[in-house]
């Protein structure tokens, strides 16, 4: 068969799938699976895009929360539900991380669950007690490097990204900090207002009151670009320490073997709604930005993610739980 056939007829198949995925695609509510509690800021981004994926595709677009486990009970639920579309998880850095520390092949991200289009990414604020003396980021580097355990940060677990953080600065700039556990996401916000503990690694929003109100003092914002809503505080980037860049993201997969034309249909309307005007400002408030980017590109930014922080597992010696 000429070459000019060969391609019309793969065309007119592709089209033909396009059609039926299409026709098919939705037919009954979506749902929006959250590895996180209500209220969170995972939980929170989800809301935004929900009513405006329901206003596009004409079908109730729910949120389902599955907190737990790292993110791993959300993930297995996804992957358990039927690959057509009507099942979306929105993943986060943990789980990208916990792929790296688990031996279970259930639900990976890029294998059993698939890349559609990463949401928000938020850079880390490195925040102190006011009690800490340095007033700029190299300044507490060099007091915590010339104290070996002097100063105390939280973190979250094994394999956490404020652990993770911590082991970075470790593995960088010869600091040692005191790991204080915490078992939950900004649980040690309190102790660090009242001088308990001296640092912590955490998105914008859960502690911008305290910065405002001199309770927290924001060193470095471990990203490549300021923030609009703390314009004050440098990069660290600009510190001249741009391999301490540390950013919680989050994004939508969909299960393995949804077929290509409702991938594509899900990443068009994820992208107007990421990128809707009230969505970008609800989100430059809280100290992030939309990437919406395609699935290819989503792809190949998780791989240098798990390349990235997998290295630091390795040298650090991190096991899971």
């Amino acid at each position: 068969m000429p070459v000019r056939a060969i391609a019309y007829a793969l065309l007119v198949v592709f089209t033909l799938c396009w059609d039926d995925a299409r026709a098919q695609f939705p037919s009954r509510t979506i749902r929006i699976i959250v590895p996180s509690v209500a209220g969170s800021s995972p939980d929170i981004r989800a809301r935004q895009i929900a009513p405006k994926l329901s206003e596009a595709f004409g079908q109730p677009v729910i949120v389902d929360n599955r907190p737990g486990a790292n993110g791993m009970i959300a993930a297995r639920e996804t992957v358990k539900s039927p690959p057509d579309g009507h099942t979306l998880f929105l993943a986060l850095i943990n789980n990208a991380v916990g792929d790296l520390l688990t031996t279970d092949t259930c639900c990976r991200l890029g294998q059993e669950l698939i890349h559609v289009s990463r949401f928000s990414m938020t850079p880390l604020l490195a925040v102190v007690h006011p009690a800490v003396p340095a007033r700029t980021f190299p300044e507490f580097l060099e007091q915590a490097k010339a104290k070996p355990d002097g100063f105390t940060y939280a973190m979250h677990g094994p394999g956490s990204v404020s652990q993770l953080v911590g082991e970075m600065l470790k593995a960088e700039r010869g600091v040692r900090l005191l790991e204080v556990p915490y078992k939950g996401v900004n649980s040690e916000i309190p102790d660090l207002q009242g001088g308990q503990l001296s640092a912590a690694f955490l998105v914008p929003q859960v502690v911008l009151a305290a910065i405002r109100s001199g309770k927290l003092r924001a060193l470095a914002v471990m990203g490549r670009e300021r923030l609009p809503i703390l314009p004050e505080v440098p990069t660290v980037a600009e510190l001249g320490m741009p391999q301490l860049e540390a950013t919680a993201w989050n994004g939508i997969f969909v299960p393995a073997g949804t077929p290509a034309a409702v991938v594509q249909a899900l990443h068009r309307e994820l992208v107007k709604a990421y990128t809707a005007p009230d969505v970008r400002e609800q989100l430059r408030n809280g100290g992030a930005y939309a990437a919406a980017d395609t699935p290819e590109e989503f792809g190949a930014f998780v791989r240098a993610e798990k390349e990235k922080w997998g290295r630091l597992i390795r040298e650090a010696g991190i096991k899971g739980q």
